[in-house]
């Protein structure tokens, strides 16, 4: 099982992408509650450079608060992280599969939840 939905693409900016991305979740229902610059914080880390690499944490309010109600520390497996990183010819998209990160859970309900999660990024991610 793959643990990522992801999506390449050629000839668009990273800023390009980046903005496309947040278009599509928002329009999927998804907020962006934290973002990570990962290159400007290797570089001011470590002194280390890196292609650009961004990771958005995403969630849907609405699927958060099921969740949240099925099993109170799912919170630490939440928001649905996004990243968005440069590769050779283009941008990569990867989001986060909650089916597969759930499966360490043993809740056939929250794992329903899950899939109607997976269904919705996946939607955005084909959307960007």
């Amino acid at each position: 099982m793959t643990y990522t939905i992801n999506r390449h693409f050629i000839d668009a900016t990273f800023d390009e992408i980046d903005r496309r991305t947040r278009a599509a979740l928002a329009d999927n229902g998804f907020g962006v509650l934290t973002e990570i610059d990962v290159k400007t914080t290797m570089k001011k880390k470590l002194g280390l450079e890196m292609r650009p690499y961004r990771i958005l944490g995403a969630c849907n309010p609405k699927m958060a608060f099921e969740a949240i109600g099925m099993e109170p520390r799912v919170g630490a497996m939440l928001p649905c992280n996004v990243i968005l990183r440069e590769v050779d010819g283009g941008v990569e998209v990867s989001a986060i599969d909650p089916v597969a990160s759930m499966q360490a859970i043993e809740n056939p309900a929250l794992h329903a939840v899950a899939g109607q999660v997976r269904d919705l990024l996946r939607q955005a991610i084909e959307a960007i």
